[in-house]
């Protein structure tokens, strides 16, 4: 029997989207910020990749990677934001569009885990 790895994963996934919250949140209270330089964390599968863990098809009917982009845009606040008089890069817009994606990303980790934790329990037991 392999070590069940998903906890490990969406603990990861749990803490990059803490660390980003936590630069969309700054990006925010600094929007009024002269010079100020709107930041934003790398992708979540850049930690993938870079830890080293990658899933496995073991079967035909797995899904497979289709190479689709994690979503993040390339830039700092994307591309259609500039650099307003005062030389802050930081959209409010985007910001909050970013808030919304860690929320949503939150939401759908802590329920994956939720229902493996009570699939595990009921394998346990029975």
């Amino acid at each position: 029997m392999q070590p069940i790895q998903l906890f490990q994963l969406a603990s990861s996934q749990a803490h990059w989207l803490s660390v980003r919250q936590s630069v969309v949140s700054g990006n925010i209270a600094n929007a009024n910020t002269p010079g100020f330089v709107a930041m934003d964390v790398e992708p979540f599968q850049s930690v993938l990749e870079a830890v080293g863990s990658r899933q496995a098809a073991t079967h035909p009917m797995h899904f497979t990677e289709d190479g689709a982009s994690s979503g993040v845009r390339p830039g700092q606040g994307g591309p259609d934001v500039g650099v307003s008089p005062s030389g802050n890069t930081v959209s409010l817009e985007q910001e909050l569009m970013n808030a919304g994606e860690v929320r949503r990303a939150y939401e759908l980790n802590t329920g994956l885990v939720k229902s493996f934790h009570r699939m595990m329990l009921l394998t346990v037991r029975k």
